[in-house]
């Protein structure tokens, strides 16, 4: 008794500190002031959210400002974040969860970002055991609880040009991560068959290769077949910014995202 009294106890205690985490978080909300033309300054051109309707729309807003209350948004170099760069990210980092929620997100407090690309050292291994060490320019990283790293010329070529973007592509390596490991199968929602999760997805990645192999124009960008992670992650990108290319080439792959998402991104166009 004296243990399920202790265990009813915290609980209740991680319970009211939710409601108060809330509460302070709402009315830090009510004290922001952003006006109409903020946000088509910031958002205005991305074709993404100009699918949203109206109420969609405040509802993107109201989750990208708690993302700005809830994340550290950090300039390095000397780099210096205007309102409007601020609710670009926001809003674009916003989107994947809008319907699955915004604690898909807790695994990560921090977003950097670089005038420009930055330099990344990784180190790997090979199959007789030596080590080495690569240094390339990314555009963007994202690490297993964090931080998201981007690149802010990046962010400003986001949803322009053919199914890119790079903060929607490392936001998916977050969700991703929360499996424990980015390897392309993000833990599913109840009612979600993992086999066939699998399987279509690993029929998109045959095709795609087999596409990009006899120089065929490709419903995505060939840098989804670097590994299962990418995969994912250029899917999603894909999934928002193109959706009827991706949906034409593998409806199966278009419905689980669908399902994953709970976003059905043709159903608002």
């Amino acid at each position: 008794m004296i243990i399920k009294d202790i265990e009813s106890a915290q609980r209740s205690s991680r319970g009211a500190w939710r409601r108060l985490s809330k509460w302070r978080e709402d009315r830090r909300l009510r004290r922001l002031n952003i006006s109409a033309d903020d946000w088509q300054q910031a958002l205005g051109d991305w074709a993404v959210y100009r699918r949203y309707s109206v109420p969609e729309r405040r509802w993107l807003h109201e989750a990208a400002l708690r993302l700005l209350l809830r994340k550290h948004f950090v300039g390095v170099g000397g780099l210096e974040l205007s309102d409007a760069i601020r609710l670009r990210i926001a809003g674009m980092t916003a989107v994947p969860v809008l319907g699955i929620g915004l604690n898909w997100y807790d695994g990560w407090q921090t977003l950097i970002l670089y005038d420009g690309p930055f330099v990344a050292n990784h180190s790997w291994q090979d199959e007789y055991g030596i080590v080495h060490q690569e240094t390339s320019e990314r555009s963007g990283e994202a690490w297993e609880r964090g931080p998201v790293v981007l690149s802010l010329q990046d962010v400003l070529n986001a949803g322009q040009h053919d199914g890119y973007n790079v903060v929607i592509h490392e936001l998916a390596h977050t969700l991703d991560m929360r499996s424990a490991s980015a390897n392309g199968a993000p833990p599913l929602h109840s009612g979600m068959d993992p086999v066939a999760w699998k399987r279509d997805l690993s029929a998109a990645w045959d095709d795609l290769a087999h596409r990009a192999e006899l120089g065929e124009r490709l419903p995505m960008d060939s840098y989804a077949l670097e590994d299962a992670a990418e995969f994912f992650a250029v899917l999603s990108e894909t999934f928002f910014e193109s959706p009827g290319s991706l949906q034409s080439a593998w409806p199966a792959v278009y419905g689980h995202l669908v399902a994953f998402y709970r976003q059905d991104p043709l159903a608002l166009t």
